[in-house]
């Protein structure tokens, strides 16, 4: 009776567990629908002439080099999923870490809640690949620490390289984000002082995690400074046309914004852009012409990403029911040119078994002839 009720219960597990990863799994594609939503919903309270005349006001050349910003910006975001990969050591593909990084950011960056959209997109992809839950937790968190120390970084550079203005006249402001740029200063001192010397595993959450080494550490930091430098330049060169603001006043207020805008968990930061630029925008007329710059912004960086992620993954996802289709006919054909070679081989063997019985009545038939010869003979 104990070993059937431990079967039972095991069996439940196994079942439960089961149903969990396939609702994990279409967790993605449900998170890909809500970042389409959400972008729709950030894009519909502008009317389509709106979106034409704030594009068509930008210079050509301004866009061109907003969308090759971009393009660098998701290959950086892709190298994410790489140095997780590295991390974790597991080889997969080139094009497999570039194609679950794109559609993975993509989607976060459009649906919000980084961990869990982004998440599910990789859990889906990932463990086609034979990556396991407990190896894809590992990535998303040093994902999440790569962003992190690359905020440090850029932190630090920004409150050195733009100007006080920028940060408020008030002393309040100015003593805040002082501290802010000091507590990153500790923190990036901390997690490269970790990776140097701490070599034990510590656990976060259940699951088991070790420093990298200082190599991949300082690779996080530039990788992931790489990425925001990128997402800045594409609204720079959009608003550069409107407002005439020097880069270094300009990337201060957008890593100001673009760590706010994650930590809000905004899609897209949707509203923290636009206060932190009209704080540094001081002109009224320019801050309408913010508008036109925020949304060629967000067209670039937001919504052409996740159409072209959303074609790949429909592509993708095509693709593989296709496959599994041609498979599950490949094993039938197969089972059944089985079937027939045993058939074949059964009636072979029924054919040699008669052909054997008919030599051997052959032979009997031969002796008896024989035997009634000799009787004749005498």
């Amino acid at each position: 009776m104990k070993i059937t009720e431990h079967k039972k219960t095991k069996n439940i597990a196994y079942k439960t567990k089961k149903v969990l990863k396939k609702i994990i799994s279409w967790a993605g594609l449900f998170f890909f629908a809500l970042a389409a939503y959400m972008i729709y919903h950030q894009l519909s309270k502008y009317n389509l002439q709106d979106l034409k005349n704030a594009l068509l006001s930008i210079p050509n050349k301004n866009l061109a080099y907003a969308c090759i910003a971009s393009f660098f910006g998701y290959i950086a975001l892709s190298s994410y999923d790489f140095l997780a990969l590295k991390y974790i050591k597991k080889k997969v593909s080139t094009w497999k870490w570039i194609f679950a990084g794109f559609i993975g950011f993509s989607v976060s960056n459009n649906a919000g809640h980084a961990i869990v959209s982004g998440g599910a997109i990789r859990y889906r992809l990932y463990t086609r690949w034979r990556v396991k839950a407990e190896q894809i937790v590992k990535m998303i968190t040093f994902s999440g620490f790569t962003y992190l120390v690359a905020c440090f970084f850029l932190i630090i550079a920004g409150y050195f390289i733009t100007p006080d203005h920028a940060f408020g006249d008030g002393a309040v402001s100015k003593v805040t984000t002082a501290v802010i740029a000091f507590g990153s200063f500790i923190g990036l001192w901390l997690y490269l002082t970790a990776a140097l010397y701490y070599k034990k595993s510590f656990t976060i959450k259940g699951i088991k995690l070790k420093m990298p080494n200082i190599k991949m550490a300082i690779a996080q930091i530039f990788i992931g400074s790489i990425d925001i430098l990128m997402a800045s330049l594409v609204l720079y060169f959009t608003l550069i046309h409107f407002v005439d603001i020097p880069f270094n006043t300009f990337i201060g207020a957008f890593i100001i914004a673009q760590i706010l805008g994650i930590y809000s968990q905004v899609p897209g930061g949707l509203g923290v852009f636009e206060i932190v630029f009209a704080n540094i925008i001081p002109d009224t007329e320019n801050q309408a012409m913010l508008y036109g710059a925020l949304i060629a912004y967000r067209i670039i960086y937001y919504l052409l990403p996740l159409i072209i992620s959303g074609i790949a993954l429909f592509s993708y996802e095509t693709y593989l029911g296709y496959r599994q289709k041609e498979i599950k006919k490949q094993r039938k054909l197969e089972l059944l040119k089985q079937k027939l070679s045993e058939k074949a081989h059964a009636v072979t063997d029924k054919a040699i078994a008669v052909k054997e019985k008919a030599k051997a009545v052959g032979a009997k038939a031969k002796k008896i002839k024989e035997k009634v010869y000799l009787k004749k003979e005498q």
